[in-house]
């Protein structure tokens, strides 16, 4: 745990064979795991506990990741299987976060994870499909540049679904969810769709039982592998629920618990977190003081190696890299975070329009209690209601109002969510790019994640928090502290679509699926928690440290010069003041898109140097 990984997965030809010549992995040396045939199979790097494989005659399986399984398990699946396809039953029953790889006489067979946090690329090299875990390693040995239009896409307030599975850059695809990639004998591929959300109809006390039960693996399949583990303590519902069943594990570890310190007084997450904390004597305590961890934006003149894609939490890369190496510091090699909890759990406010439709008029308390939380006008709502466009006219829809006016928390959304919009200082070539490949995706009639508009919602903000976490994952590695969610765990996701939508949602209780299923192992008065903490002191102080940084960011953008942002606007818009965090996301978003490109220019030119000096 918490090492470097990257790797290529290669075909069974000689194709394949020339391919690792050209597309090994940096750095140097690469272990190399061949096919039955003795050429290259899996070349990269990793850590030896992160790898099982097996082999049984001409068939390979190899785990990748994290997992919760033994040689033995994986023997009794290779005999049992006659063809790469046979293997989903099984694959779905590994608990943990991994890519799962085969070679069967030729085929080969790449899967990761439905969140995306272990996420499949693929692409033609030596006329032959390679797959890998990163995009940029993929792009590097194929020549593949920038897609404009994509990047474009990452100023979007939000990006939906299919623009959110597209690489930003060229020659390069990304396996859609619940899909694996199928590479035949003869370098050619298919993806062949493994997993579909499932239907929504377990009561919340049979869900709650999958979810405990889910997590429960998701964690033990972390802690086997690890003599102490890290655990975030916000004092959130989410993070408390990760610490206390690491604390409960059988084989139980040494667990460390950090909590960061609020820069607002007024947060009370710091008193709810000090209450778990007294009900895990046994976990040792870290509580990092505002005064000694960085500042939102701090270091964002700094150039990354990690050139996948813009970083979405580039503005506290600081802050995850200064906890990581706390840690570090204390023997901890894996971080357990809460992600994934909110996306799961609590309702996004399309929600209820998806429960309008299955409940009728018992729905009617709960959304009153929703008019009167997102302060709707009833007659927006009351419209919202009634509208019920499928996916392709929703996209048309998104495609028409890019530059329209957010209607922010008192808009009402349909059920596929709140239509993306660009910032002010987009020019019309990013809205254009944007908007024409919304209508791509419209009249290609690119299905949605579910038929049900509350299912796709979530498998969709699953896979916006996975990229997160992919990326923070690499960043935190480099100090040797791996960065996991459990929540993102292909059997977690699956058992919280499991649940009724009319189960999801209490208005006298948050997130009480989770709850129902933490209940008997975190004390209830913090499962009954009511409030939430939020951030917007840390973005307002770290922008009055760093404005100087961030304003040098809006000079010569390298946005510009591939017009698409207008950086006299948004330098104005950086200025200006902002009376709600909210307003300030657009800039946040697009400065992180020019820190990426900036790393990739200077990746670029130490590539040229070196190849001079050489």
């Amino acid at each position: 745990m918490g090492g470097q990984v990257e790797f290529l997965v290669l075909p069974d030809n000689p194709g394949g064979a020339a391919a690792a010549r050209t597309t090994r992995p940096e750095p140097e040396p690469a272990k190399v795991i061949t096919h039955a045939s003795g050429r290259p199979w899996i070349v990269g790097t990793w850590d030896d506990g992160e790898m099982l494989t097996v082999s049984r005659g001409r068939k390979r399986l190899a785990l990748l990741g994290c997992f919760r399984t033994t040689p033995a398990d994986l023997h009794r699946a290779l005999s049992g299987s006659g063809d790469v396809a046979a293997l989903d039953a099984f694959l779905r029953s590994v608990p943990g976060s991994h890519h799962a790889i085969t070679s069967f006489d030729g085929e080969v067979r790449v899967q990761g994870s439905l969140s995306g946090v272990r996420e499949v690329f693929h692409a033609t090299v030596e006329g032959v499909t390679c797959a890998a875990d990163r995009a940029d390693t993929l792009a590097a040995r194929t020549g593949g540049d920038i897609d404009t239009r994509v990047l474009a896409g990452h100023l979007l307030s939000q990006q939906p679904w299919p623009l959110d599975g597209r690489p930003v850059w060229r020659g390069v695809e990304c396996l859609a969810p619940g899909h694996y990639l199928r590479i035949r004998p003869d370098g050619s591929h298919r993806a062949v769709r493994w997993w579909s959300p499932p239907p929504a109809e377990l009561t919340l006390a049979q869900g709650a039982r999958r979810v405990r039960r889910a997590l429960g693996d998701a964690i033990a399949a972390r802690t086997a592998s690890t003599p102490a583990v890290g655990c975030d303590l916000s004092g959130g519902m989410d993070s408390t629920s990760l610490a206390f069943l690491a604390d409960r594990q059988e084989d139980r570890r040494r667990l460390v618990t950090v909590r960061r310190e609020a820069a607002d007084p007024a947060h009370d997450d710091a008193q709810w977190a000090l209450r778990a904390a007294a009900s895990l004597p046994g976990a040792e305590s870290v509580v990092l003081t505002a005064a000694e961890l960085p500042l939102s934006f701090a270091g964002q003149l700094a150039c990354d190696d990690d050139l996948e894609a813009p970083y979405p939490w580039s503005r506290v890369k600081a802050v995850a890299a200064h906890v990581a190496r706390q840690l570090a510091l204390r023997g901890v090699s894996l971080q357990l975070t809460g992600h994934g909890g909110d996306e799961l759990f609590s309702p996004a406010p399309s929600f209820y329009h998806a429960l309008a439709r299955s409940e009728g008029l018992r729905s009617v308390r709960d959304l009153r209690a929703a008019r009167s939380m997102y302060r709707w006008p009833l007659g927006a709502m009351l419209r919202n209601l009634l509208r019920d466009p499928s996916y392709r006219q929703w996209l048309t829809t998104a495609s028409m109002s890019l530059t329209e006016p957010a209607g922010g928390p008192t808009e009402p959304f349909t059920g596929w969510g709140a239509h993306p919009r660009l910032p002010a200082w987009a020019t019309p070539e990013a809205v254009e790019g944007c908007a024409a490949l919304l209508r791509e995706a419209a009249d290609r009639a690119t299905p949605p994640h579910s038929p049900e508009a509350a299912q796709h919602e979530i498998v969709h903000a699953v896979r916006q928090c996975g990229t997160k976490i992919r990326l923070t994952d690499r960043l935190t590695s480099r100090t040797g502290v791996a960065y996991h969610a459990p929540y993102l765990d292909d059997q977690v996701v699956t058992a919280a679509l499991s649940v009724r939508l009319a189960d999801r949602l209490r208005v006298e209780q948050p997130k009480p699926v989770l709850a129902a299923a933490m209940r008997d192992t975190v004390p209830d008065a913090l499962l009954d928690r009511t409030t939430k903490g939020e951030a917007s002191a840390e973005v307002y102080a770290g922008t009055r440290r760093h404005k100087a940084e961030l304003l040098t960011l809006t000079e010569d953008m390298r946005l510009a010069r591939l017009g698409l942002v207008d950086g006299t606007a948004l330098r104005a818009a950086l200025l200006a003041p902002h009376p709600a965090a909210r307003t300030f996301i657009p800039v946040v978003t697009t400065l992180a898109c020019e820190s990426w490109l900036r790393s990739v220019e200077a990746a670029r030119t130490r590539a040229r140097r070196q190849e001079g000096a050489a």
